[in-house]
């Protein structure tokens, strides 16, 4: 029961609160040492960025799994006291409330007709180039955003921790801070082509049970879910990436709405007009799925801590 009750209090921490300071988040420290290792990766030759690109992909999410693992071990022992300081170690790791906040702050730059502002905005969702993008592409932009990192930002860690505990979570978040920081194209291509492929895999189950959570709260809230099952089905696998595309075709045909990276994809119908309180609705169909994913995970981890106790007497 207490790890149930951990992530209860530590998804109400992150909604009552926010993030913690930076010199006590453990992601701040990840991306320390993610960009202290890049300053020591080779500069040329595929074969040895591939090499140290790979046991950093490994080096760093299990120091941390192991770190989290000794903390979990030290307060086993003390039920009331474990519990308090298992929801503060796990909050770090997911950030429901910190996503909303970005999104909206685009959004209320666009209703302040500042569009410079939404764009330096926009930067704090995606990694996207926003400096030509207009209105609709902004709000597009977000809607993508929130709905991609519904699965990163919350539903992944929440699956992994209740799947391996502290441990487990903070792994999976290490992996993300990784593809975030080295997994892409460019200059660090063969370097952080370990680290993108191991969060593809990680994201995997993940990115499905997020889209399906999607069309559940849409449905909930009243959206069109049977548009959102047709275009998850239909544009779900358009993407570059196997698992950011399921999440946001689901959210685009739930808004009835186009979501379009030029070049790259387009996702869903232009039904509806791309308007900035798109955002809002966006925004309050992931946290009912967020929200929703808390309940099962926790149900799940009580009733198998329940199964356990019972086999042990």
């Amino acid at each position: 029961m207490t790890a149930a009750a951990a992530l209860l209090v530590a998804v109400a921490l992150d909604l009552a609160c926010g993030e913690p300071p930076a010199a006590v988040h453990p992601v701040v420290w990840m991306g320390s040492m993610i960009q202290a290792l890049k300053r020591r990766a080779p500069r040329s030759g595929r074969a040895a960025e591939l090499v140290f690109g790979a046991v950093m992909a490994l080096a760093v999410p299990c120091l941390f799994a192991a770190l989290g693992a000794g903390l979990a071990a030290l307060i086993a022992p003390h039920p009331l006291v474990g519990l308090t300081l298992s929801g503060l170690l796990l909050k770090p790791t997911f950030a429901l409330r910190a996503l909303r906040d970005a999104a909206f702050g685009v959004r209320d730059a666009l209703a302040a007709g500042d569009l410079p502002a939404a764009r330096f905005a926009l930067r704090s969702l995606c990694s996207r180039d926003p400096s030509e993008l207009d209105e609709p592409a902004l709000v597009a932009a977000s809607v993508e955003s929130v709905a991609e990192n519904a699965s990163d930002s919350f539903v992944a860690p929440l699956f992994y921790f209740a799947l391996f505990g502290l441990p487990g979570a903070l792994f999976y978040r290490a992996v993300n801070t990784l593809d975030a920081m080295v997994g892409y194209r460019g200059r660090y291509e063969y370097l952080g082509k370990a680290s993108a492929r191991l969060d593809d895999a990680l994201n995997f189950v993940p990115a499905r049970i997020t889209a399906l959570l999607l069309l559940a709260a849409g449905w909930l809230r009243g959206a069109d879910a049977r548009r959102g099952l047709a275009v998850l089905l239909r544009d779900g696998g358009r993407t570059e990436s196997p698992n950011a595309g399921r999440p946001m075709a689901a959210m685009a045909g739930l808004l009835r709405v186009e979501l379009e990276k030029r070049g790259h994809y387009r996702l869903g119908d232009p039904i509806e007009p791309l308007r900035r309180g798109l955002i809002d609705e966006a925004c309050r169909i992931v946290a009912l799925a967020s929200l929703l994913f808390a309940a099962i995970a926790a149900a799940a981890l009580a009733a198998g801590s329940t199964m356990g106790e019972g086999l042990l007497r």
